[in-house]
């Protein structure tokens, strides 16, 4: 999985299009976050692997859930669904 880039050297800091090998986790979309947000993940894996298991979840019940991306970035379900819909996400 990729990670955050070290600020040492300064190289490799930007890499074009979807990160789908970033780390991610899926948590209830009303957890409340805060300081152990962390703990409250349900399922932890790629982004592409966290987007495909949100898709398999019937579609009444997606909006129940967020993915929380490396780099502290919440994908609600419609940016889910619009990145699954994607031609280069990898089924």
């Amino acid at each position: 999985m990729t990670d955050h880039p070290s600020t040492y050297n300064a190289t490799d800091t930007f890499r074009e299009g979807v990160q789908w090998d970033d780390r991610a986790s899926i948590h209830l979309a009303d957890d409340g976050e805060g300081l152990l947000d962390g703990a409250k993940g349900l399922r932890s894996g790629t982004l592409a692997d966290m987007i495909a298991q949100v898709m398999a979840y019937p579609e009444d019940e997606r909006s129940k859930y967020v993915i929380e991306k490396a780099g502290d970035h919440r994908l609600t379900r419609g940016e889910i669904e619009a990145l699954a819909a994607r031609e280069d996400f990898p089924r």
